[in-house]
């Protein structure tokens, strides 16, 4: 019994050294999930706070066909996606959503490896920001 747990504990130990070293996140990294009024409540707060931008993770034609006022573009399925999030500043606060909250979602673990501050995913995308309401902008 004490040999096992004393294994496992050395199997735990190096795939915390292991997964640290794959990984630039920082324990002030700040990555969560939110409701379409918490987005909608964080828009309002950071109103014309250059330290702030809405991402919009879908297709170019998505994009194109209704948006979050203010966001900016970078699809999700770009062969360069991850270079195209390292460019951005890391220390900026980024509300992120895709169409439903699956491409967003699946998103976090790369803005966390790349070491990015504060994201905010729009957990039901902007299918759930509309059916809640909220404005979308051609």
């Amino acid at each position: 019994m004490k040999r096992s747990a004393g294994v496992l504990l050395a199997a735990v130990a190096l795939l915390t050294v292991v997964s640290g070293c794959a990984s630039t996140a920082t324990p002030n990294q700040q990555i969560t999930s939110v409701s379409p009024a918490q987005a909608a409540g964080i828009i309002e707060q950071n109103a014309g706070n250059a330290g702030f931008v809405i991402l919009d993770i879908r297709t170019p034609e998505e994009y194109g066909a209704g948006k979050i006022e203010g966001s900016i573009n970078v699809d999700f399925y770009a062969a360069d996606f991850r270079q195209q999030l390292d460019a951005l500043d890391k220390d900026t606060h980024y509300l992120v959503y895709c169409n439903s909250g699956n491409r967003s979602g699946q998103s976090l673990p790369i803005f966390q490896d790349l070491g990015f501050a504060e994201v905010d995913n729009l957990s039901s995308g902007i299918s759930g920001w509309y059916d809640e309401g909220y404005p979308v902008v051609p």
